[in-house]
C-alpha cells in the first residue's frame, strides 16, 4: 500500500515498530533519508520490508543507550527507497504518513522496540497539508537570516528564495540543527500553519541566544 492510499487510520497498524533517535524527526507528507548499520535495525528494515514497511520515527531523551526513554509522539513513514551498500549497511528513505500516540510499549522478542499507537489524534495527517495562514516567505526569510547569521552558518539563499512556502517549512523543521524539545514541539504543531508559526518563534529565540531547547 503506498502512502497516497491511506484514507483512514483503521487501515494504520495496531501495532508499529519505532526507532527512537533524538535529534531526528519525520513530519506527514515529508520524507527523511537514513542510513542504518546496527545490526538491530538492519533486522528491523528486514522486517519491515517484507511486511507493510511501515515503521516509526520517535525521539528519545534520558534512559540508557540500549533502551532510551521514548517521547510520547512520534511520526510513522513507509519505506519508498532502499539500497544496500557493499559494507552491509541499508540507505533507505521514509516517507511520513502519519503521527501518533504511544500508548504502551510493548514486551516483544525482537531486537528493536515496539509500541501501540494511537493514530486517533491525528487522524487528519492523512489529509493534504492546508497552507492557509501561512506566514509569508519574506517574514520566514527574516527569522532565518537571523538565525544563519547568529550561529556563523550558511544558507543556499537561492533555493530558499524559490522553494514553496510549506515546503520551506517542512525542511527547515526537519533539517535545522534544534533541539530534541524544539524538534518536538514542531513535529506536535498540530496544522503546517502552526508549525510555520513555532518555526519563526524558534529561529527568533535562538537568535537571541535563548534557545535552550524549552519553549515557554
Amino acid at each position: 500500500m503506498s502512502s497516497a492510499t491511506y484514507h483512514s487510520v483503521d487501515q494504520l497498524p495496531d501495532t508499529l515498530t519505532v526507532f527512537p533517535l533524538p535529534g531526528v524527526v519525520l513530519f506527514p507528507h515529508w520524507h527523511l533519508p537514513l542510513n542504518i548499520f546496527e545490526p538491530r535495525y538492519l533486522n528491523m528494515i528486514d522486517d519491515a520490508m517484507a511486511g507493510n514497511r511501515l515503521i516509526g520515527m520517535i525521539q528519545s531523551i534520558g534512559g540508557s543507550r540500549e533502551k532510551p526513554d521514548l517521547i510520547g509522539v512520534g511520526c510513522a513513514g513507509r519505506i519508498t527507497s532502499y539500497a544496500e551498500t557493499d559494507d552491509g549497511r541499508y540507505l533507505i528513505t521514509l516517507a511520513g504518513i502519519a503521527r501518533f500516540r504511544v500508548l504502551e510499549e510493548l514486551d516483544v522478542r525482537t531486537p528493536y522496540r515496539q509500541v501501540r499507537p494511537n493514530w486517533a489524534p491525528y487522524a487528519n495527517d492523512l489529509r493534504p497539508d492546508s497552507e492557509i495562514g501561512l506566514p509569508s516567505r519574506e517574514d520566514l526569510i527574516a527569522a532565518l537570516r537571523k538565525y544563519v547569521s547568529s550561529h556563523d552558518m550558511k544558507a543556499d539563499w537561492q533555493a530558499v528564495e524559490v522553494a514553496p512556502v510549506g515546503s520551506l517549512v517542512q525542511a527547515l523543521a526537519a533539517g535545522s540543527p534544534f533541539s530534541v524539545m524544539e524538534k518536538q514541539a514542531l513535529l506536535e504543531a498540530p496544522t503546517l500553519k502552526d508549525r510555520a508559526d513555532m518555526l519563526i518563534t524558534i529561529l527568533t529565540m535562538d537568535s537571541a541566544g535563548s534557545g535552550d531547547g524549552t519553549l515557554q
